[in-house]
């Protein structure tokens, strides 16, 4: 039969490999117009494997690309036509490298995978069992003398049917393991970038946040394009790139903000009336940014100042133009700040709110001129309301100092200090004074003393926290929190309690009779002829000044006829007063001149009713700090108010810790500053507190 008659010939090639050898051997598979098979050898070729030691993998895939070249050898050698080319082996890990087309290899198995498939397709390759795979007769040693009892000649029995398909046939071959395989490279994930049309778009300028930055990084994209861009010089080519920069944030932003706008202009119709434009007489310039149109065009000024840019006031780059002005006028008001901007060509739709919004939240400005903070005002403490005998609950401040003379020389006089300390009944209001020769803790405890003896027993002691305070409670060792009071106090069970340090405005209570005690002292000075103050002296003063301060009326004097009598402390510490009211309950009125006893116990009560009836209603409303206020958080960074240095100098510091009162509103907090390099922590008022940022 002559193989120019058949009407169908394939080149069956077959691969194996072993450690010792790889192999490769083809046969020419003709269909003839009968349908009758032929199989003929064509070619076989074994080589020694390689004597670097390489995996089985490795060699199958070597035996593979043997395969390749012997078809190509055979393909240009013989004479006739061949229809198809069909590639065999037993190795199901080749066949995976061959069919790959998501994962990478290592240089040995991609170059040779790269040589596979320059000669042939994945779909030429077929799975063949070993049994059936002539190929394995080269990898071993087989003796010529049996070498033609094998089918190593005659090939495998399924090429002699008429489909000529080998009986294991899977559809599609995959990595075998690619996790574990050393041959394929590790994945990586990659992303694909898709551009459209508006590739610049103004949401990509929230993510700066100066425009400075913004220009800037607008301005290194025009100079890059510049530099790859082979298009004819314009206009805005030759222009400097940071001005080209501005040019196009403005027309990109406006170009997405007054879309329609813009669209209307350039048909040449009027702007619509609902739009923020209409009453602005805006115009197209020859960039294409929207300007607006005024009637001083003809002065000796600047388009810029005449026909300044529109800019969305909504917009993010509107609040970076106001931050950027507001640096460059160093941090001024509002009103300059408008100024700045207008001067630089630009009309920010509604600018002055957002100019106003934009300053209150600048931390430099709070720094400068921020104002401290300030609470609703607070519930009278309970020791102010409750009726207890006088001098029960206390409040204790100290003021002074005045000269007096103590020794007369031939010089002149000796003189010396004195101090005043003033006990305040939190709830009649009455006072004592006790003059003291200075202000150490013995002084203090000596006044202490006199008070408690000549008023009795005190239930609690209040206080700003002075030095002198803080040292009579360390040797009295009064502790509001110690169960057993081994002091002088101890039997009366007295407790003292501080206000936060620079809080004086928490005292004010005995604050506004210390101003009252100086303004009548002040008076009584001007009536005393000699020109040196003796001790003897200012403590007389002391006492009139507390009479005075005693018989003061609590309430406003009424002008009942009916009601006479004023309702003042004195009342109820001398029980004595004229005329004398009726005592209210089931007291007769004869009682008030038979029995003593009765007549205090009228005074007494009446004085509770009035106290009651009258007093406690001037002390209902708040004359001030009326309204609730946002908390400070822990964590919000502040400025610590000092008096002693200038503004500028004021510490800044993080809130550590705060006090809420029963109402759950904060009025103390812990302050943490760095001083000297070292951390301290200050327990302050909120009223020395300005706040710069939220935590």
């Amino acid at each position: 039969m002559s193989l120019q008659s058949t009407c169908q010939r394939e080149l069956c090639v077959f691969a194996d490999a072993s450690t010792s050898a790889i192999s490769a051997v083809a046969y020419l598979r003709a269909i003839d117009t009968e349908g009758h098979v032929h199989v003929g050898f064509c070619m076989g070729k074994s080589k020694l494997a390689p004597r670097q030691v390489h995996t089985v993998p490795r060699l199958e895939l070597c035996a593979s690309v043997l395969a390749v070249e012997l078809a190509d050898m055979l393909l240009n050698e013989l004479d006739i036509k061949i229809h198809k080319v069909k590639y065999y082996t037993d190795s199901r890990v080749v066949l995976g490298y061959i069919n790959n087309t998501s994962r990478r290899f290592y240089v040995y198995v991609a170059n040779r995978v790269a040589r596979i498939r320059k000669s042939s397709e994945p779909s030429q390759w077929h799975f063949v069992s070993t049994e059936s795979n002539p190929a394995d007769h080269g990898t071993r040693h087989v003796p010529a003398s049996l070498l033609s009892s094998t089918n190593w000649f005659t090939g495998p029995d399924f090429l002699r049917k008429s489909d000529g398909e080998c009986p294991v046939q899977p559809n599609s071959f995959q990595l075998v393991e690619p996790a574990t395989d050393t041959e394929v490279r590790p994945q990586v994930s990659t992303f694909a970038t898709t551009t459209v049309t508006k590739s610049l778009g103004s949401h990509r300028f929230e993510r700066f946040s100066s425009w400075k930055r913004l220009t800037q990084a607008i301005a290194k994209l025009i100079e890059k394009v510049r530099s790859i861009s082979k298009a004819p010089e314009s206009n805005e080519s030759k222009m400097d790139a940071l001005t080209q920069a501005k040019l196009v944030i403005f027309r990109t932003v406006q170009g997405e903000i007054f879309e329609k706008e813009i669209q209307t202009l350039n048909k040449g119709e009027d702007i619509l009336k609902h739009s923020p434009l209409k009453n602005l007489n805006v115009f197209l310039d020859k960039e294409g940014l929207v300007r607006v149109g005024g009637r001083v065009t003809s002065a000796e000024i600047t388009q810029e100042q005449s026909q300044p840019i529109v800019i969305p006031k909504k917009h993010h780059i509107a609040a970076l133009l106001v931050q950027f002005y507001h640096e460059q006028v160093v941090h001024q008001g509002r009103h300059i700040t408008e100024g700045a901007i207008r001067s630089a060509g630009l009309w920010i739709l509604g600018g002055k709110r957002l100019v106003t919004n934009l300053l209150n939240k600048c931390t430099t400005c709070r720094r400068l001129r921020g104002n401290v903070l300030q609470q609703k005002m607070a519930d009278i403490p309970a020791d102010r309301l409750i009726q207890t005998p006088p001098f029960t609950h206390v409040g204790v401040d100290v003021f002074g100092p005045w000269n007096i003379c103590i020794h007369r020389t031939r010089g002149g006089v000796l003189e010396n200090k004195r101090w005043a300390v003033m006990f305040t009944c939190l709830v009649t209001r009455a006072v004592h004074i006790e003059v003291v020769e200075s202000l150490s803790t013995s002084s203090f405890i000596n006044a202490l003393r006199r008070f408690l003896a000549i008023r009795g027993p005190t239930k609690l002691f209040r206080s700003d926290c002075v030095t002198n305070f803080v040292g009579a409670c360390k040797e009295l060792q009064i502790s509001s929190e110690d169960p057993e009071l081994q002091s002088y106090l101890k039997n009366e069970a007295c407790t003292w309690k501080f206000n936060p340090p620079h809080s004086s405005h928490m005292g004010g209570v005995w604050e506004r009779m210390i101003g009252v005690a100086r303004r009548i002292l002040d008076a009584m000075m001007l009536k005393v002829h000699s020109p040196n103050l003796t001790h003897e002296v200012l403590v007389t003063l002391m006492a009139e000044v507390t009479a005075i301060m005693n018989g003061r009326p609590l309430v406003p004097v009424s002008s009942d006829p009916q009601q006479p009598d004023l309702l003042t402390p004195s009342a109820l510490l001398t029980q004595k007063i004229c005329p004398v009211s009726v005592p209210p309950g089931d007291f007769d009125p004869k009682d008030l001149y038979r029995k003593q006893w009765k007549k205090v116990q009228s005074l007494a009560n009446s004085f509770w009713k009035r106290w009651r009836e009258e007093y406690l209603a001037t002390l209902q409303p708040r004359r001030k700090w009326q309204a609730d206020q946002p908390n400070l958080d822990i964590g919000d960074v502040v400025l610590l108010k000092n008096t002693q240095v200038k503004r500028n100098e004021w510490p800044t510091g993080l809130i550590v810790d705060t006090y809420p009162g029963r109402d759950k509103r904060v009025r103390k907090v812990d302050v943490r500053i760095i001083k000297e390099g070292t951390a301290k922590v200050y327990t302050r008022p909120i009223s020395e507190i300005v706040l710069l940022v939220k935590g």
